[in-house]
Order: C-alpha cells, then sequence, then structure tokens
C-alpha cells in the first residue's frame, strides 16, 4: 500500500503521517509532500518527503506519476479562516487549483487510487439554532470566503467522483486541537502566552478575544484517525461530518489551560482578537459517519490542552519535539 499526504508538514498531516506509519506493514509507503519538502523534526523517520506546489498542474502531473499512490489524503491548502477576509481570492483559488490539479493528475495518470477530500465545518457558516446539532444535509450557508473555498472542494470532490469515476470520500471535520497546531488558532494562542507568562518573558496577562462562542473540538490525533477509517470505509461519493458532537465555550477551554499553569495569570480582552463574523455555536452531529464505521474520539479535552500546553512549553526551552 502506498499513501500520499499532501499538507504533510502542517499540523494534521503530520499527524496522519504518524497514524498511517504507525499501523504500517514492511511492504507499505507513505509520502507527503509540501511546497518545501523539508523534513521537520517531528517527521517520522520513515516518510517520504518531496516537495510539490500543487498550484501548478506539472508538479501535480509530476507528483502523482512519481509516487503513484493507492491512497490519497489531500490536506493542502490555504487554511487560515482569518486569513481569507485579507486575501479571498488567494484563499479560494489556492484551494480550489491545488485540488483541480491534484485531480486532473490522477485521472490522466489511468490511476484508481481512494481519495480524501477534507473539507471543513466552515461550510455550514452562520447555523440557526434549531439546526444544531450539525448533520450533512444542514444548508451551506458560508460566512467567510475561506468557507467558500471548502464548499468548491467539497463539491469537486462530488464531481470528480462521478465525471472521472474516482473513489472519493469527503468529510467535513469540526474543530481539531492538539500539539503542533499554528499559533493563530485559539488553543495554541493561549498555550504559548502561557508558556511565555511561565518562563517569564511574557506579562503575566493572557490577551483573548471572544471567550463565549462554541466549538466542538476533538484531539487531532483522533481526527486523523478517523481520516483513515474514512478512506478505508467511507462510502465513495458520501460526505461525512466528524466531531465529537459536544460543544464548549471557548472560555472552557481557557480555564482548562489557566488550570494548568504553573504560575497566576490574570486574562485582559483584546478587541483586535475578535473576528469580522463569529459564529455562535458549532456542534457536529457526526452519527452519520459513526454508523458507518464505528469510530469515535479516545482522547479526553483535558489531555489534548495537557500536551498541548507541554509541546509549547517545550517549543519555547528549545527542546525538539515529535510529539507532545
Amino acid at each position: 500500500m502506498r499513501s500520499l499526504i499532501t499538507g504533510a508538514g502542517g499540523f494534521a498531516g503530520s499527524h496522519l503521517a504518524e497514524c498511517l506509519l504507525s499501523g504500517a506493514g514492511a511492504e507499505d509507503e507513505v509520502w507527503g509532500c509540501d511546497l518545501s519538502g523539508e523534513r521537520r523534526p517531528y517527521h517520522p523517520p520513515a516518510l517520504r518527503l518531496t516537495a510539490a506546489d500543487l498550484r501548478s498542474p506539472h508538479a501535480a502531473r509530476d507528483l502523482i506519476q512519481h509516487v503513484r499512490p493507492d491512497r490519497i489524503y489531500h490536506l493542502a491548502g490555504q487554511a487560515f479562516v482569518g486569513d481569507s477576509w485579507s486575501i479571498p481570492w488567494e484563499t479560494i483559488e489556492t484551494n480550489m487549483r491545488s485540488q483541480v490539479n491534484l485531480l486532473e493528475a490522477v485521472a490522466a495518470a489511468g490511476l484508481r487510487p481512494r481519495i480524501l477530500v477534507v473539507g471543513s465545518a466552515d461550510v455550514y457558516g452562520r447555523v440557526a439554532p434549531e439546526n444544531l446539532p450539525i448533520g450533512e444535509d444542514c444548508p451551506l450557508l458560508p460566512d467567510s470566503p475561506y468557507g467558500v473555498s471548502k464548499i468548491g472542494q467539497d463539491m469537486l470532490g462530488v464531481q470528480y467522483g462521478l465525471s472521472h469515476n474516482l473513489h472519493i470520500v469527503r468529510v467535513r471535520p469540526f474543530n481539531h486541537i492538539g500539539p503542533r497546531q499554528n499559533r493563530r488558532f485559539v488553543a495554541p494562542a493561549f498555550a504559548s502566552q502561557i508558556a511565555a507568562i511561565e518562563a517569564g518573558r511574557q506579562a503575566p496577562a493572557l490577551k483573548v478575544g471572544n471567550l463565549d462562542a462554541r466549538r466542538d473540538f476533538t484531539d487531532v490525533r483522533d481526527m486523523v484517525r478517523a481520516y483513515v477509517v474514512a478512506l478505508e470505509h467511507g462510502e465513495a461519493g458520501s460526505v461525512y461530518n466528524v466531531g465529537s458532537g459536544r460543544s464548549r465555550p471557548i472560555r472552557e477551554l481557557l480555564d482548562v489551560l489557566l488550570g494548568l499553569a504553573a504560575v497566576p495569570i490574570t486574562v485582559e480582552f483584546e478587541r483586535a482578537r475578535l473576528r469580522p463574523v463569529d459564529v455562535a455555536d458549532l456542534v457536529c452531529d457526526a452519527s452519520r459517519f459513526r454508523g458507518r464505521t464505528a469510530w469515535a474520539p479516545r482522547i479526553p479535552f483535558e489531555q489534548s490542552l495537557r500536551d498541548l500546553l507541554d509541546y509549547e512549553r517545550a517549543l519555547l526551552a528549545g527542546v525538539p519535539a515529535r510529539t507532545a
């Protein structure tokens, strides 16, 4: 079995590489690509890395011809919702062009791998309270260019499955947290500040934005396990929400992290941290996925945050860490 992860240098991609290699047999290969092809400290030694800018059709074609994968996990793209308001067209173009080039390359090569298209709960956007928890048939009302780009990727998965007879499974993950997440997301933004305060590199005041918004958090290691299960057992052409089924206020996330801090910390509201649009509540109905696969999260919320904080402490101390 030969698997390819696009975006392997990123948060979920690096954890997915570990997940796949932990269950790999002697004949299995796991390939990862991103823009640089560089090996990070947390990359497993057995991961085969290559550089590819999927915005180029030639690069995508060369990648597929070189790897000739049996499984493709497509995670590459512009992942920051906040950036999508300042660079809307770049977000939409990057995410959709990369996927078009990848799928075109697969079709042109005459290959028939299983392909996972990783969407986002952001496709649902402004969800009415009566539509909670959010099932796959909930109306798509994106409130950011990022959400629009993920709808485009989702529908391209449908189209290429139908027009090229490709085995494509789509997932719409809700929020995931854990070690290695970019500090522009809320959990590592808090955790990195706590680590800096503990080390005496920041005044003992943690800057926060909206603490009332509720999100459905799943540990990234559970999420990538869901990706593997989805591709192996999901129905081609289907779409699956993936999440814990419970939403928590951002305030709860903050309280858990503050409870893990080694020093007293005060909290200060900072208006600059507010989003132009912030949905009040997002909670996942993953019953379709669980019914198909029996997947369920294993890692407790508190453990995810403890591992994240320990990872941020290690980074600040200059300690290389592959895992939390």
